[in-house]
């Protein structure tokens, strides 16, 4: 993570498909305005192979060779957590800012689906990124 650079760690139960693809969009999208981590509370052995697979089509990221599923406590000390609407209640995580994007999970339910939680994921990235960007937030001046 970049001294004064805000950080922001996307969180949801497995860290395989939402909160992967929250990562890699805004390391993709966003680096220049935040650092992008990711961790879930039951992290699975792999990220879900659909969502490698459409961000690898859709923006020529592939996620299996920079990221991996992980516990929270692998997560640095953050400025934002985001997390991706799992129904569940993630532990506290000590963080300056804290959403939920209330994300539906698109396994299992095909194409269509994973491409408008990535379509959403992309804007709401986008969003956060103009946000920090317009009022010049660093680590220390996270609203």
């Amino acid at each position: 993570m970049i001294v004064g650079k805000p950080s922001v760690a996307f969180i949801c139960v497995h860290n395989s498909c939402r909160s992967q693809i929250a990562e890699a969009l805004g390391r993709s999208l966003a680096a220049d305005a935040f650092d992008s981590c990711s961790a879930g509370t039951q992290p699975t052995q792999q990220i879900n192979p659909d969502a490698v697979r459409l961000i690898k089509e859709r923006y020529g990221i592939d996620m299996e060779a920079t990221q991996r599923s992980k516990p929270l406590t692998e997560l640095p000390q953050v400025d934002v957590v985001v997390t991706m609407g799992c129904n569940v209640q993630c532990p506290s995580l000590p963080c300056k800012r804290r959403e939920d994007w209330g994300l539906d999970d698109p396994t299992g339910r095909g194409d269509a689906a994973f491409l408008r939680v990535i379509s959403t994921i992309e804007e709401r990235i986008l969003r956060l990124k103009k946000e920090f960007e317009q009022n010049k937030m660093t680590a220390g001046t996270i609203l």
